[in-house]
C-alpha cells in the first residue's frame, strides 16, 4: 500500500484525494474501492474504468457492501457530491476520499475516461 495517502500513525489523513494521487493508488492497488456516487445517465456517458457506481441517494442503503476494514475513495463530476459521501462515511469509521475536482478535473488533466470516447455529462 505504498501509494497511500499520506498516512501519518494514527492520525486519519485529509479527506481530499487530488486526481493524480488516485491514479498512482489505482495503479499499485487496483482492487481499491472507488466508487462513482454520480447519477446513471452521468456514469454511462463516462467513468473512470474498474470504478464501482452507486448513487449518492442510494449510498446509505448500499453502504453493507463497502469493506470497512479497505479504504473507500469517492468521486462525482465536481467533487461536492463525493465529499457529502466521503464526510458520511468518515463519520461510520470507514477510511473515506473524496477525489478534489471530480471527474472534470481528472478528464481536463488528461486522464481516461470509459468507454472509450467517453465525456463528463453536465449535472
Amino acid at each position: 500500500m505504498g501509494a497511500r495517502p499520506d498516512a501519518a500513525g494514527d492520525e486519519q489523513p485529509g479527506i481530499e484525494l487530488e486526481p493524480e494521487r488516485l491514479a498512482d493508488w489505482l495503479a499499485q492497488e487496483p482492487a481499491l474501492q472507488v466508487i462513482d456516487v454520480r447519477e446513471s445517465y452521468e456514469r454511462e456517458a463516462g467513468h473512470i474504468a474498474g470504478t464501482r457506481h452507486i448513487e449518492l441517494v442510494k449510498l446509505s442503503s448500499e453502504a453493507a457492501s463497502l469493506e470497512r476494514e479497505r479504504p473507500v475513495v469517492f468521486y462525482c463530476r465536481v467533487g461536492s457530491r463525493s465529499q457529502m459521501a466521503a464526510q458520511a462515511f468518515r463519520a461510520g469509521g470507514f477510511e473515506a476520499y473524496s477525489m478534489v475536482g471530480g471527474l472534470a478535473r481528472w478528464a481536463r488533466e488528461g486522464r481516461p475516461l470509459s468507454p472509450e470516447g467517453g465525456y463528463v455529462a453536465d449535472h
